[in-house]
């Protein structure tokens, strides 16, 4: 397991604190190696060259911060998820939602946006 956020810490919710407050005290928690959990690197960079040299890596993708965010769930435009469209992960989610109702229905509303139906 690859820890990557601490939103609760000894019952002190930790979701309003900043991006950086949480992942340093994560990496206190996980500073020593235990079986099945790494702490997630960090890098601090422009997104474009952490993209490229994620994706020679075989990473699945990279997700960016802004520093000084608190903890949302769902999607937010204080973090953005790019995949590698050719990790192996990715190439087997594509597959798999190929032809799927939720792909399908995906499909008709971009179409719909553009004008193709």
């Amino acid at each position: 397991m690859c820890a990557f956020d601490l939103i609760e810490l000894d019952g002190q919710d930790l979701r309003r604190s900043p991006v950086e407050y949480r992942k340093a005290k994560l990496a206190k928690l996980v500073r020593i190696p235990r079986p099945g959990i790494v702490l997630n690197e960090h890098y601090e960079g422009e997104g474009g060259i952490v993209f490229q040299h994620a994706c020679k890596l075989g990473c699945e993708s990279i997700v960016s911060k802004r520093l000084g965010s608190p903890y949302r769930s769902g999607r937010s435009a204080h973090w953005v998820k790019v995949k590698n469209p050719k990790a192996p992960a990715v190439k087997r989610e594509a597959e798999e939602d190929w032809g799927s109702p939720r792909w399908i229905k995906n499909r008709k509303q971009t179409a719909v946006t553009r004008g193709e139906y």
